[in-house]
């Protein structure tokens, strides 16, 4: 189906409005205001919908705007064109020193200042009496005259006016599908990974707010001269409210929605407003509808109708146009010289955050044309070093160095350009974006017009012909117009890979890239991580183990935000250290004492085929396990085996896709988690997720209030307090006042209070001290006579001591299921198991 281009649609609307408004009752003047309005719609969309600010303060430059150009006139015993370029240029102006400080917060908090900016205008304008005539106005306007046209008369007006309005609609148009336009939404869709593709985001949402401001500022100044007066009420919070209102109402995403949304609300003012003095509450009632039923506004709704009616096919998960062939490296990727050495060297780098030091004193060198391994155990302090070294944190000690340039203290964008690119843990990508505009916006960051507002982002012949080659070189060629949402899971990880490609960088930092995958595409994307090794030296964190083993150079173990160990493969896969890390020593004095099981044969929870995913990623598969009356449950496996998929399933934090959850014989997969902690099912989560500020007392009380319903063991504070004798002393001071240890006894005195018969512990053990790992253990163990448990943690010489029976995962299925006892026992087979 042909389209037409939305530039002839806008001016044909413009040429037909005025005759289609007098046909329905109105005027002239009705048909300028619609422009007017649309125009300045159409600039609060330059950051609504374009950059993904709310700006619900966008009437101040609106009445600035009119302000600056009626003084102007007034000073030059009437004037146009000139203090319209005036009332501009001090718009921008005065928008870049304020979005210079509003663009440093995001969010409500970027929202909240450009309210209070509307505020302020409208309070500077209602009382500043002397040059903005107060609550009387800017009076004693006249419309221009020039060309042999006199513009006093509205109809002349309003073609000057659309005149004005289509010029505006070609320049934003222009902007839209410019570098800096292809920017803009990139920022909307994922400012931190347009960030780690090297755009200093800052200037590109400057360059936005200015853009936007001003053309607002315009509207206002046609407006004025429409009215032939101004007042503080186009300023106010209320005016700047009704223009989002239109935005969203018309469409933030069509080109043309924000001006369609215009033109709704002035036929609407107009008609309604003939019997109510009350429109305004119905218009609020309209906008509320649409931003529940209809997100696209006016402008989405025939293609919501057509997707309802026809819904498009369903090409997610096959990729079937996908041509995954076997390409060299694009000779442009190449470095053009190489280092005898350590190309990226971390010294000492450490992260504080407060008093707990996530990573303490480490040391990586990642040497030239090889591919590096960072490995270790969860919580070992892997992510915040990938973090450190890519510029997301600054480190609270240590140097960093790329090519013996420091890197300590730089920004993403700096980092990036640089020549250090990223990819993800999880997939980080531009989802509304199709998988070549994701690609060319990685390598257009290295272009010289990255920036340019005019040309056509695609008219970049360099940057289309590399963007091709990526394409090509990751297996993604055949699915460029898919958009990167509707790619399967494996699709999105080698669109993850080619964006950190398309960053020209000098080395690749991999975030668990294979994590998710299938068999084959583990496979595939290991060959193709070690391949690029050979040009592009590699920094991986993956969890498989054995396929690190397979492709590393060198590796480095972290532990407890540690260097445990730096070395060959062979050196690592024999070292007992690592082993311990792992598979636990089986030398602990804590575990090596006898335990006596209070596990009896009634099941209370059961799984019968329990499938989770998250997106595209397939986390748990056909899980069946049980967990009997007064047993301990240890679930162990690898990292990113779906351990803690596992305990959020039985919460009802991650949805049961498929399979039943059985509760003592009553199926209760599918409830919320507020309805699975209500029938007996606790939760202490990794990091404890206590509420903080609150003390105690308040925590324990949330933990209490709405679970007092007969399910299991009702647990008052005298009984939480016999097991946690500290808590009593403790029990009006802050949550996060407390020592790490009693924050964690905290966390389980909360998910016990109130009923219980099922205790979910996810990594209780971790980051305490011995005495308090000692004290907690001894505390699980007394528990087992009053509930059942299901641990999971890292430290398996008490995982496995503590509990009666031990399932193991690997990739999200069950491996092995047996006595705790075996594996506690006998090292090889819990080597077996878990390790190799």
């Amino acid at each position: 189906m042909t389209r037409i281009h939305p530039l002839l649609i806008a001016g044909a609307a413009l040429i037909a409005l005025p005759f289609a408004i007098q046909a329905a009752g109105l005027t002239f003047t009705s048909a300028t205001e619609v422009v007017v309005y649309g125009l300045a719609c159409m600039g609060l969309n330059v950051l609504a919908g374009r950059t993904g600010l709310f700006s619900f303060g966008h009437g101040a430059w609106f009445g600035l705007g009119a302000y600056v150009a009626g003084l102007s006139s007034l000073a030059m015993g009437g004037a146009f064109w000139l203090p319209l370029l005036i009332a501009v240029g001090a718009t921008a102006l005065i928008a870049a020193a304020f979005g210079s400080v509003m663009l440093r917060r995001s969010g409500v908090y970027f929202s909240l200042m450009t309210l209070a900016l509307s505020a302020l205008g409208f309070s500077i304008a209602f009382r500043w009496t002397e040059v903005t005539g107060g609550e009387n106005g800017l009076g004693g306007i006249d419309r221009p005259s020039f060309a042999g046209l006199d513009f006093e008369m509205s109809e002349p007006y309003y073609w000057l006016v659309a005149a004005i309005a289509f010029a505006m609609l070609v320049l934003l148009w222009r902007v839209n599908n410019s570098p800096l336009g292809t920017v803009l939404r990139a920022i909307r869709e994922n400012e931190q990974r347009t960030r780690f593709l090297g755009y200093r985001v800052d200037r590109y949402k400057l360059a936005a707010f200015v853009l936007s401001a001003s053309i607002t500022a315009l509207a206002g100044v046609l407006l004025l001269y429409k009215n032939r007066m101004t007042s503080a009420e186009p300023m106010s919070v209320v005016f700047s409210g009704e223009l989002l209102a239109m935005v969203v109402i018309g469409g933030m995403r069509g080109f043309l929605g924000p001006a369609l949304g215009a033109l709704f609300y002035i036929l609407f003012r107009e008609y309604l407003s003939i019997y109510t003095d009350n429109w305004l509450f119905w218009f609020g009632l309209v906008f509320v509808g649409f931003v529940l039923f209809a997100h696209d506004g006016l402008i989405g709704i025939p293609g919501q109708i057509r997707r309802h009616l026809r819904p498009p096919p369903e090409t997610h998960a096959a990729m079937a146009g996908r041509k995954a062939e076997t390409h060299p490296l694009p000779a442009f990727l190449k470095p053009s010289d190489h280092v005898d050495g350590p190309l990226l060297v971390a010294d000492g780098i450490s992260k504080y955050f407060g008093g707990f030091k996530a990573v303490d004193e480490v040391s990586i060198a990642v040497r030239d044309r090889s591919l590096h391994a960072l490995i270790g155990p969860n919580g070992a302090g892997k992510t915040t070093a990938f973090n450190l070294l890519s510029g997301l944190y600054e480190p609270s000690a240590g140097s960093l160095t790329l090519a013996g340039a420091p890197l300590s203290g730089r920004t993403p964008e700096e980092v990036s350009a640089a020549g250090l690119g990223r990819s993800f843990q999880i997939t980080n990508l531009f989802p509304s974006l199709s998988v070549q505009e994701n690609i060319r916006l990685a390598v257009q960051a290295a272009s010289p017009r990255r920036m340019n507002p005019l040309i056509r982002a695609e008219g970049l012949e360099e940057v289309n012909d590399q963007t091709a080659q990526i394409l090509d070189y990751a297996g993604l060629a055949g699915m460029e117009t898919a958009e990167a949402a509707s790619l399967s899971y494996g699709g999105q990880r080698l669109l993850d890979l080619g964006l950190a490609l398309g960053n020209h960088p000098r080395i690749l930092l991999a975030d668990e890239p294979l994590a998710g995958l299938s068999v084959a595409e583990r496979e595939r994307i290991g060959r193709l991580l070690k391949a690029l090794s050979a040009d592009i030296p590699v920094l991986l964190v993956e969890h498989d183990i054995d396929r690190v083993f397979e492709l590393a150079d060198r590796v480095t173990v972290m532990n407890e935000g540690h260097v445990l160990l730096d070395g060959t493969v062979e050196e690592t896969r024999s070292d007992p250290r690592v082993q311990e890390v792992y598979i636990g020593s089986g030398t602990s004095a804590v575990a090596a004492r006898p335990r006596v099981s209070a596990a009896q044969d009634k099941v209370l929870l059961s799984l019968d085929g329990v499938n989770v995913s998250y997106g595209k990623s397939h986390i748990l598969h056909d899980v069946s396990c049980a967990l009997r009356q007064g047993e301990i449950l240890a679930l162990l496996g690898r990292n990113g085996a779906g351990k803690s998929t596992l305990l959020k399933a039985l919460i009802g934090i991650a949805p049961v896709g498929s399979g039943e959850i059985r509760l003592d014989g009553t199926v209760v997969s599918g409830l919320s988690s507020a309805e699975m902690a209500r029938s007996g099912i606790s939760y202490v989560p990794q990091g404890r997720g206590l509420f903080a500020g609150m003390s105690v007392g308040e925590n324990l009380e949330l933990g209490r209030i709405k679970r007092r319903k007969g399910h299991g063991v009702h647990w008052t504070d005298e009984r939480i307090f016999s097991y946690f004798p500290r808590l009593k002393e403790r029990i009006d001071t802050p949550a996060d006042y407390l020592s790490g240890g009693e924050q964690q006894m905290a966390a389980v005195a909360r998910a016990l209070a109130g009923d219980t018969r099922v205790l979910l512990l996810d990594e209780p053990f971790e980051g305490l001290s011995p005495a308090v790992v000692e004290q907690l253990f001894e505390t699980f163990d007394r528990l087992r006579q009053e509930v059942s448990i299901v641990i999971v943690d890292h430290n398996l010489d008490l995982a496995l001591t503590l509990s009666d029976r031990t399932v193991a995962l690997e990739r999200g299925s069950i491996i092995h299921e047996g006595p705790s006892a075996a594996l506690a026992s006998d090292i090889d087979l819990r080597r077996k198991v878990l390790w190799l």
